[in-house]
């Protein structure tokens, strides 16, 4: 039997491209097992999937004070002895790391024991976890052409973001009947990330009289974020989280707001759908978010409207604005050669795992 061990968590970002790979991979045989975190939001999201999870140990390199930044490191070391352990009884052809601090003593216990790693780094500039893992790894993953520029040409492939198959099977008509929509209205589908976002939820709410006028709003606002007092208005539809559903809920969109991380931001590459992205502000991120957002809306596939800039009569012109001329940022995805990110990396999978590990990182 095939094995392999995906890893990867600490946010949804880094889960989701191995979600999208499981049902792939074990239609080609491999048996999966998952190496998370404890408490992270990965062990969550793989519940349903029925795969052998193991949870180990994990610290993470803050940049800022705190007195974690002295107990984590032992974390780690107790992370990478579970890991050594793990490997050596499951004994994978391959490790694949989607990154997030989890991934960082899995990838280094895989080179230990001479197991080929591929990483995947879904945004533009490679992430801290990814930046530590890649003297260990055999091969780097990337989705945007201006992550190359970052990486070893040697070990760098393009391939594009992994998309979950299922996202492109829904309906519309499912979808409109799920929030109690019409049919003959457009959909604005309003979506601040795996957590929800609160500037992003209040601005929405601020405007809701305006927006209804002229759209049916569904809104998903994270976990504990409804809103009662808001639950009877006619066209705005919220949920905390949409799971199965999700699929209708993108089909019955004519468009959309929401951050800009790099896996969704492919999703609707997929799928052909107009947004206004929001990114993360460099107050709350690294940044990597902003530069995702440049990046789609330097190709005409969304356009951006910086958080700090955000205000009710700017985001309700956008929105706007964006539906206005919604055809055209539609034509230049549908003319996009996206590359098949899903197909890509299995294929590197498959051809990674023929292999040992026999050289140092450095």
């Amino acid at each position: 039997m095939k094995r392999i061990v995906l890893t990867g968590g600490g946010t949804a970002g880094h889960v989701m491209p191995n979600l999208a790979l499981i049902p792939e991979l074990q239609r080609l045989g491999w048996e999966i097992h998952y190496i998370g975190s404890r408490d992270g939001i990965e062990k969550e999201l793989l519940s349903g999937t029925g795969l052998p999870y193991y949870a180990i140990a994990t610290g993470k390199l803050r940049r800022y004070l705190s007195l974690k930044n002295f107990t984590d490191p032992f974390r780690v070391l107790g992370g990478l002895y579970q890991s050594f352990r793990l490997l050596k009884k499951i004994r994978p052809r391959l490790v694949f790391a989607k990154g997030g601090f989890v991934s960082v003593p899995v990838v280094i216990a895989a080179w230990l024991n001479k197991i080929p790693v591929i990483l995947h780094e879904s945004d533009i500039t490679p992430g801290l976890a990814n930046r530590i893992c890649l003297p260990f790894a055999s091969l780097v993953c990337v989705s945007f052409p201006e992550t190359l520029k970052y990486l070893p040409p040697g070990k760098t492939v393009l391939t594009g973001n992994p998309i979950r198959k299922f996202l492109l099977s829904g309906s519309r008509a499912e979808g409109l009947a799920l929030c109690g929509f019409a049919p003959d209205r457009p959909v604005l589908l309003v979506i601040g990330g795996s957590l929800g976002a609160a500037r992003i939820n209040s601005l929405i709410r601020a405007i809701l009289p305006h927006l209804i006028k002229d759209f049916q709003v569904i809104h998903v606002c994270g976990r504990g974020r409804l809103d009662p007092a808001l639950e009877k208005t006619g066209g705005y539809r919220q949920f905390e989280f949409i799971g199965p559903e999700l699929p209708h809920i993108l089909a019955a969109a004519d468009l959309c707001v929401s951050r800009a991380g790099a896996n969704f931001l492919f999703e609707l590459l997929a799928l052909k759908k107009p947004a206004l992205l929001i990114p993360l502000p460099k107050t709350a991120s690294r940044g990597d978010q902003i530069l995702n957002a440049r990046s789609f809306a330097a190709q005409g596939f969304s356009m951006v409207l910086p958080e700090e800039e955000a205000t009710e009569e700017s985001l309700l012109e956008r929105i706007h604005q964006l539906y206005r001329n919604r055809q055209e940022f539609v034509e230049r995805m549908e003319n996009y050669a996206a590359k098949d990110g899903l197909t890509e990396v299995v294929k590197l999978i498959t051809a990674k795992a023929q292999t040992r590990v026999t050289r140092g990182p450095w």
